[in-house]
């Protein structure tokens, strides 16, 4: 039996190290309670699965951007795999090339060959893989969000045209519809992670982005849970269910 592969990146709020900011952690704790997917490490917590998590902020290394600054849209607004600005667009640090390739050495590529074993063992195990990428947004836009619309929905699914089958796009559709909820397709985010010695290349490896809205189960503009927190959890637990057992009938 298939079992899911939660790859959570946007969980934690610690910084290993301060080398390169500058600016004080009144700053950077503003900068990370707005950026940071609170809690997604428990609210996607599920048995049997295999947990790829991020134990260090985005803000100090992001590992859903590319480590190619070139290859990244984010770089140009000084949010590539290495923040340098928030937001807003301030400069919070500044790096250099000894700092790019020991963050990139020491935290980047072993999450990625974290990731990339979990997917090779399951392939091994059970031909297939499927990667859920358990994500959060807030209910309004950030500054430099790429998508600027304010209507947003309450969960988002996130696609690859290659590893995205068709059949998790419509059970997430029919799911979410049956409970009540809006659900976006690839907005007001998109795309969904898979290693890159795979991308493109196996269609055994199969990946869908959840993103759950914040103002679901958090008091915004803050990171304290809101009284709708658990039945939020609960959702997610019921839609990781049919996930996996649609996966494993395919």
């Amino acid at each position: 039996m298939t079992n899911l592969i939660l790859h959570i990146p946007h969980s934690s709020d610690k910084i290993p190290f301060d080398t390169g900011y500058v600016v004080d952690r009144k700053v950077l704790d503003q900068e990370i309670i707005k950026l940071t997917d609170w809690y997604t490490d428990d609210l996607f917590l599920f048995e049997d699965s295999i947990i790829v998590k991020a134990d260090f902020s985005r803000i100090f290394c992001d590992t859903e951007r590319f480590s190619d600054d070139s290859q990244e849209v984010m770089a140009k607004y000084g949010m590539g795999v290495l923040y340098e600005k928030s937001d807003d667009g301030s400069v919070i640090r500044e790096i250099n090339t000894k700092l790019r390739e020991d963050i990139l050495n020491n935290y980047y590529w072993p999450h990625h060959e974290k990731l990339n074993q979990a997917v090779e063992e399951q392939l091994e195990s059970n031909k297939k893989a499927l990667i859920v990428d358990c994500h959060s947004f807030p209910s309004k836009p950030l500054i430099r969000d790429l998508n600027q619309e304010k209507n947003r929905p309450d969960f988002n699914i996130g696609t690859d045209s290659f590893h995205t089958p068709d059949y998790l796009i419509e059970k997430s559709k029919e799911f979410f519809k049956n409970k009540g909820y809006t659900l976006g397709v690839d907005w007001p985010y998109s795309g969904s992670i898979v290693p890159l010695k795979h991308y493109h290349r196996s269609k055994n490896v199969e990946s869908i982005m959840l993103e759950i809205n914040r103002a679901l189960y958090l008091n915004e503009p803050g990171n304290q849970k809101s009284s709708n927190y658990i039945k939020v959890k609960e959702t997610v637990t019921e839609y990781l269910k049919i996930v996996k057992t649609a996966c494993n009938n395919q």
